[in-house]
């Protein structure tokens, strides 16, 4: 009687291995505020970091290859008043950075190519409407510019970034503070877990509860939960002796979880990351020093532990590399940026093959930079898929990353606000580029005419 013992699962092996000395980013002062966001985010060309700032709040980036120590005056996004308490890059624009801060506002930054040279301290748009500090930010994930923030006064904006304008406001459904807010993988829904014990699934343009959930986890310490495979729910919060919970819910019917297991007693907020491509969820303890990850799939009990990467030191935030960032021949599966006190160190997941060939049940095609969707026919009601791309060739930018434009009637307000800072230079090589444009313009209508009369 042959007896399966052990689940077959291609991702029974992934091992974490943090990379060495010379490729970490050390002498960084990483913020010390209390707050429970991710304190990081990275894409294939930069790590962005909230720092210390003394006086207002600040957060570095860096070009990925810009390693080793960093020096105290390298220059960075400096132009809130208050603490920065999240960060969080554009899915469709490498370059574009949002920041959520204490001072009540959200700001939109423009990184140049290469990194910052000088600090920047105007952002491209300021965005104003929540009237306490803004701890939430969430990219939607297939349409252009649009922004999800949300702030400890218990109020979601959706924001068209474009056009700088709060579009939808929900604050009517949350009672008390907010502690996660995220996108489904089309952004059709909304999934926030909040104080008041309640787990809800909202429709982002009416602002309305479809489904919810009171106390997934009995506990009172904070719940976080994001959207898996199969529009299904995975949350981690505690139990009511304090220790960590997992749990997996079908939102069509919220009565029981399909599962919950307890994890252990530590008392960090367990911050979930879930690759849809392999099926793969990797949990982050806030303080913890290690990232546990299991694999969500449809046969009981649905989610199975996998392995743990385990380390010395405790980690303060963590950042995690979307797939088209990550190095498909060495069999990479999954590219953790994780603070330290002074330091951010890359831990890469690895799948261990002995071939050399593209594996192609590793990297099933994978959501691309290209978004589905502009921010106006998404308002209207327009939903569409995430473009995919393959990453058989290793990623390579086919298209012009989407320029990021704003409404001239913006850049007008966001100039006059941001006062008499020096844009001079700016300015003049935009003007020197007009005139240049219109003399060239010129000199072409001239030779057209030419040929005309010549025919």
């Amino acid at each position: 009687m042959s007896r399966k013992v052990v689940r077959t699962s291609k991702f029974r092996h992934v091992f974490g291995q943090a990379v060495k000395a010379d490729q970490c980013y050390d002498d960084i002062r990483i913020s010390q505020m209390t707050w429970d966001s991710n304190f990081c985010s990275v894409n294939p060309k930069f790590v962005a970091m909230i720092v210390d700032a003394s006086g207002g709040g600040a957060f570095m980036v860096l070009p990925l290859s810009k390693t080793g120590r960093i020096d105290m005056s390298y220059p960075t996004v400096c132009g809130h008043t208050g603490p920065v308490l999240d960060i969080e890059f554009c899915p469709h624009n490498d370059n574009i950075i949002a920041s959520g801060s204490e001072d009540c506002s959200v700001m939109i930054w423009e990184i140049p190519e290469g990194g910052l040279t000088s600090p920047l301290t105007d952002p491209v748009v300021k965005l104003e409407g929540h009237s306490k500090r803004v701890g939430i930010l969430s990219w939607h994930p297939t349409a252009h510019n649009v922004l999800l923030s949300a702030g400890c006064d218990n109020v979601v904006i959706l924001w068209n970034v474009a056009r700088g304008e709060a579009v939808v406001r929900i604050d009517s459904v949350h009672t008390d503070l907010i502690y996660s807010a995220c996108w489904n993988r089309d952004g059709s829904r909304i999934l926030t877990s909040c104080k008041d014990k309640t787990m809800r699934v909202l429709d982002p343009r009416k602002g309305t509860v479809l489904f919810e959930k009171e106390k997934p986890h009995e506990g009172s310490r904070p719940v976080r939960a994001v959207f898996v495979s199969d529009g299904k729910i995975l949350s981690t919060g505690f139990s009511r002796m304090s220790e960590r919970q997992v749990a997996l819910w079908d939102p069509k019917n919220f009565g029981e979880p399909l599962t919950l297991q307890e994890l252990d007693t530590s008392s960090g907020v367990l911050l979930p990351f879930f690759d849809p491509d392999t099926g793969v969820v990797y949990l982050c303890g806030k303080g913890d020093s290690s990232i546990r990850y299991f694999e969500v799939t449809d046969e009981a009990p649905y989610v199975h532990y996998l392995s743990m990467f385990s380390s010395k030191e405790s980690q303060k935030g963590m950042g995690y590399m979307p797939k088209r960032g990550l190095e498909v021949n060495k069999c990479e599966i999954a590219r953790f940026y994780k603070l330290h006190e002074r330091k951010c160190e890359p831990i890469v997941m690895t799948v261990p093959r002995k071939s050399d060939l593209f594996q192609e049940d590793l990297y099933p095609d994978t959501v691309g930079p290209e978004p589905s969707v502009e921010a106006d026919e998404w308002f209207e009601g327009k939903d569409a898929p995430p473009n995919l791309i393959s990453l058989k060739d290793g990623f390579v930018a086919t298209t012009k990353a989407k320029e990021f434009k704003v409404h001239k009637s913006l850049l007008k307000t966001t100039t006059a606000s941001a006062g008499n800072h020096d844009n001079g230079g700016e300015v003049q090589s935009l003007r020197k580029e007009v005139k240049d444009l219109k003399e060239a313009i010129e000199e072409l209508t001239k030779r057209v005419k030419e040929l005309e009369s010549k025919h």
